[in-house]
């Protein structure tokens, strides 16, 4: 986003973003993707919002300086908001989706289009006014992280329009706020008591999850599989069964059908094809995944 808008012209003074992450287990460093393009740009970059406001108080004159917010966090508070406008990016067609997690909320709840939403900020959580929005489509098996680029795109164009020709007045939000919780642990593991279809939604999240002899397997690519052959549509497979091992993934029995998963990573292990996992684990045809509980889960971790 950064790199975005500088290269579409606009002028950008200071970056505020997340303090260096240690590396490892020594004590290197690393920083954030948005230090190292304000680096890259000779950017002043600051890590705490307080910082930011002892610089602006000390300036003679703020005319012209918009503070633009994209995925910060942290719900800014006076006495910043009263410095200078103040305008955040947020993913969602406002009010739906308010909060931490709208791209996964969308993507989990199965909303069949989201949107780029600049808005007015205030003190509540992502209830300000909004300045512009765009509609975009959610297609079927993008996954979030792709979701959000598209949506980085489009959301970078308003503002570089609006920052070049001045924001209009703000329009309050029409609707009943739908919050968007940031995802749980325990979401992101597949439940094969749940239509497939919400398997594949979880793993278009990132880090979905199943477990199969006591060990956690991630599931990095799977879809729904609606065709099977006439030896699984003619046996009686326990829900969470492997009911097929194949060239293209691995069969499992979910509560209204099949789920065709593709590649996998088990623990301490590099991402590989389903088939191949299966196969060095001898998986055999009627073998089960297991769902464990969120009490089971938590005292796991």
């Amino acid at each position: 986003m950064l790199t975005l808008l500088i290269e579409s012209g606009i002028h950008v003074e200071a970056v505020v973003t997340r303090p260096d992450k240690r590396r490892g287990r020594g004590s290197d460093t690393s920083p954030s993707p948005v230090k190292a393009a304000a680096a890259h740009f000779n950017i002043p970059c600051f890590d705490s919002i307080d910082a930011v406001v002892s610089e602006l108080q000390n300036r003679d004159s703020l005319a012209g300086v918009t503070g633009v917010v994209v995925a910060y966090g942290r719900i800014l508070k006076e006495p910043l908001i009263s410095l200078m406008p103040l305008v955040n990016l947020h993913f969602s067609l406002l009010p739906r989706w308010r909060g931490a997690a709208p791209v996964e909320r969308a993507i989990l709840t199965g909303d069949a289009k989201t949107g780029s939403s600049i808005m007015q900020i205030e003190e509540g959580l992502d209830t300000g006014g909004v300045y512009s929005v765009e509609e975009v489509e959610i297609l079927t098996h993008e996954s979030a992280d792709e979701l959000r680029s598209r949506l980085g795109v489009v959301g970078a164009q308003q503002l570089v329009h609006m920052l070049r020709h001045g924001f209009p007045q703000p329009t309050a939000q029409v609707g009943e706020p739908v919050h968007a919780e940031k995802i749980s642990p325990f979401e992101l593991q597949i439940n094969w008591n749940e239509p497939a279809k919400n398997a594949v939604r979880r793993v278009r999240l990132g880090g979905a999850f199943t477990n199969f002899r006591n060990q956690r397997v991630k599931v990095l690519d799977a879809r729904v599989h609606e065709s099977v052959s006439d030896n699984i549509a003619n046996n009686s497979f326990a829900i969470g069964a492997v009911t097929e091992v194949r060239k293209d993934g691995m069969m499992v029995r979910t509560v209204d059908g099949y789920l065709l998963v593709v590649h996998v990573q088990a623990e301490s292990k590099k991402p590989m094809l389903a088939r191949d996992w299966a196969n060095g684990l001898r998986v055999a045809v009627g073998d089960q995944f297991e769902f464990l509980s969120s009490s089971t889960n938590k005292d796991a971790t």
